[in-house]
């Protein structure tokens, strides 16, 4: 059962355009953001890999998104990550983060060029500064899905991730992916965590910006 009203279509009346105003617990990340502190746990034919990695974030505000009696106010992000001293791309991954003032869910997409796709959510206040987001395999909500390589040889069987937004405009995460790796009988925690520093201003949502 769920609290969702028997009118599934009839959308909200006298949405508020202006998304930075109505970001909650996300308004914090919109801009852009660089990090120099990412550390890596990964797994690699010796065991586990550790990897120092230079990150940069941009978190941009959309527009309202309405569909039928839901709400979300969101930012559309992408992450480009380097090993110090390499320009090759060491990981690339977009998505958007959303929030849903009513509910105060906070839902996190995100896609990466493997051929992965995870829909995680929580829980947070307009105001929280500290807040995490899960998701599991199978799960047929927020859930996690992948190829079919992937499935055999690093099957991704949980995600969380945990923000926290800091006083001085910073902010940090911790990710924890468990991983059942083909051949080894335990399950690996693949860790990732960095601290990241403000480059860049929000734009306003295409909405805003064109009123």
């Amino acid at each position: 059962m769920s609290d969702y009203p028997s009118d599934i279509h009839t959308e909200k009346a006298d949405i508020d355009p202006d998304t930075l105003a109505n970001l909650g617990p996300l308004r914090p990340l919109a801009g852009r953001w660089s990090g120099n502190r990412g550390f890596d746990v990964n797994p690699n034919i010796d065991g586990s890999g550790r990897q120092a990695y230079l990150e940069t974030i941009d978190l941009q505000p959309i527009d309202p998104q309405s569909n039928g009696p839901q709400l979300f106010y969101g930012l559309r992000y992408h992450v480009h990550v380097l090993k110090p001293g390499d320009p090759q791309t060491y990981h690339d991954q977009v998505g958007y983060w959303l929030w849903e003032p009513e509910t105060e869910l906070v839902l996190l997409s995100l896609t990466i060029p493997r051929g992965q796709a995870v829909l995680a959510a929580g829980k947070a206040s307009a105001d929280a500064t500290t807040f995490e987001v899960e998701a599991r395999r199978k799960a047929t909500d927020y859930g996690i899905i992948s190829t079919t390589f992937l499935e055999y040889a690093f099957r991704t069987d949980a995600f969380r991730m945990r923000v926290n937004i800091n006083s001085d405009d910073t902010w940090s995460y911790e990710e924890e992916t468990i991983l059942k790796v083909r051949g080894k009988r335990a399950p690996f925690i693949h860790a990732d965590r960095n601290h990241l520093q403000r480059i860049g201003p929000p734009e306003p949502n295409p909405l805003m910006r064109a009123g």
